[in-house]
C-alpha cells in the first residue's frame, strides 16, 4: 500500500491542466438527511513539546469539525486555503500553475451552522489524514457522517502535512519529511498521533471544551478512522485510548505491530485492490500480523478496481477534471462505497444498529468483497 507514489503520480498529471471555474472540483452531496455545518478549531497542548521540533514547546493543532447543523444556507466553507493548496501544487515541482487551484473547490458545509441536536446525543467521529496530505482531503467523508447525525474531528498533524494554516496567519511546512523514513520514523509517527487524538477527545469531552456545540457529543461513543498512515494510526490509537469504541483502517499498512493482549473493540480493514486476485493471502503481511491479534468484531473489506488515493478526495477530483489515476472504479463511486461502509461500520458499533451489509455480499456495491 503506497504512502506516497500515487499520490505524487496523481498530483503531477491532475494539475498539469489546470481547472477553469466552470470545471473547479467539487465535493458530492451527502446522503444523509441533516444539514451540514463545520467550523475549525485551533488548539495548543502545552504539556508536550512537539514531537518534529523540539524548540516548539507545545503541540499545535488545526482540526475541521463537521456536525448536522440547524439550517443548510449560508456561506459555504472553504475547502483548503490557498496557502495549502499552494503547497501541494508547489510538491507536484510543475510550474506555471495557479496556486490557488485546490482552494476553489466547492463543499457542501455551511461555514459556522449552528450546531443541531440534543445534549449527549451524537457519536463523536475522529478521521486522521494520510502523510502529508491536509485534513481536507477526508471532507467528502467528514461531511457525509456528519450528514447521518455524527460530529466529526478531521485532524491536520502539524509539521507532518505540507502546510497547515493558521488564525494568526501563520503555516507551518513538513518538518517530519526532513527526518529518514524508516520504520522507526512510521512508529512514531503513529504515536505521535495517538496522543494527538487523545488531546483533541480532551478538549471536545473534557470539563471546558474548545467548541460551543461540544455539549451535544456522546462520550461514550465514539470511533476513529484514518487513510493511509491515518489509518494505521487508528490502531495504537485505540491501543492507547479506552474512549475510542470502535476503528477503521482505511488503507494503511501498520508499521506498530498490534501485541498481545491484542484489541477487543471492533475493527474493520478496508483496502484497495492489492491483486488481481481480491483477498490473496500473504500480500499484506502487515494487516495479516495484525488480524490474529484482534479479539472482537472484525471485518477485512477489498474494493475492486481502486488504487490507494481512490477512498480520498483525491480521486473524486481526478475523476472531474479527467485524470486517469490507474483505477477502473471511479472516485465517485469509490466514495459512495466507503461511505456506505464506514456509515454502516459506526452505525453498528456506536448507535448499535445492526447492519446486515456487513455480514453478507451486497448487490448494491457489488464491487466491494468480503475478504474475511
Amino acid at each position: 500500500m503506497p504512502r506516497l507514489t500515487a499520490a505524487t503520480v496523481l498530483f503531477l498529471a491532475l494539475f498539469a491542466s489546470p481547472a477553469t471555474a466552470d470545471t473547479a472540483p467539487h465535493l458530492p452531496r451527502p446522503t444523509g438527511h441533516q444539514p451540514v455545518g463545520t467550523t475549525s478549531l485551533h488548539l495548543k497542548d502545552t504539556s508536550r513539546p512537539d514531537p518534529w521540533v523540539p524548540s516548539v514547546n507545545y503541540r499545535e493543532l488545526m482540526v475541521s469539525l463537521f456536525y448536522p447543523a440547524t439550517w443548510a444556507n449560508g456561506p459555504k466553507a472553504q475547502y483548503m486555503t490557498p496557502a495549502e493548496s499552494a503547497a501541494l501544487l508547489a510538491d507536484t515541482g510543475i510550474p506555471d500553475v495557479p496556486p490557488e487551484l485546490l482552494s476553489t473547490t466547492r463543499t457542501n458545509s455551511v461555514r459556522d451552522a449552528w450546531p443541531a441536536g440534543c445534549a449527549h446525543s451524537l457519536p463523536l467521529v475522529v478521521l486522521s489524514p494520510g502523510y502529508k496530505k491536509p485534513r481536507a482531503t477526508l471532507g467528502s467523508l467528514a461531511e457525509d457522517l456528519a450528514s447521518h447525525g455524527y460530529v466529526v474531528a478531521v485532524v491536520d498533524h502539524t509539521y507532518e502535512t505540507l502546510a497547515t494554516s493558521f488564525p494568526d496567519g501563520h503555516v507551518t511546512g513538513c518538518a517530519s519529511c526532513d527526518i529518514p523514513h524508516d520504520p522507526e520514523f512510521w512508529q512514531k509517527l503513529e504515536q505521535g498521533r495517538a496522543a494527538d487524538v487523545s488531546f483533541v477527545l480532551d478538549t471536545l469531552t473534557g470539563p471546558r471544551p474548545k467548541w460551543r456545540g461540544a455539549y451535544l457529543i456522546d462520550p461514550s461513543r465514539i470511533g476513529m478512522a484514518g487513510h493511509s498512515v491515518g489509518g494505521a494510526s487508528t490502531i495504537p490509537t485505540m491501543v492507547n485510548e479506552s474512549r475510542i469504541r470502535a476503528g477503521i483502517d482505511i488503507d494503511g499498512d501498520t508499521d506498530t505491530p498490534l501485541l498481545a493482549p491484542g484489541l477487543s473493540r471492533p475493527f474493520m480493514f478496508l483496502s484497495h485492490q492489492l491483486t488481481p486476485t481480491l483477498c490473496q493471502p500473504g500480500v499484506n503481511t502487515y494487516w495479516e500480523r495484525d488480524w490474529q491479534q484482534m479479539t472482537g468484531w472484525k471485518r477485512w473489506l477489498e474494493v475492486a478496481g481502486t488504487v490507494h488515493a481512490s477512498f480520498t478526495d483525491i480521486g473524486l477530483v481526478a475523476d472531474q477534471l479527467g485524470i486517469d489515476i490507474g483505477a477502473s472504479t471511479t472516485g465517485e463511486r469509490t466514495q459512495a462505497i466507503t461511505r456506505a461502509y464506514v456509515n454502516a461500520f459506526f452505525d453498528q458499533h456506536l448507535l448499535g444498529k445492526p447492519q446486515p451489509l456487513l455480514d453478507t455480499p451486497s448487490p448494491l456495491y457489488p464491487e466491494l468483497v468480503i475478504c474475511r
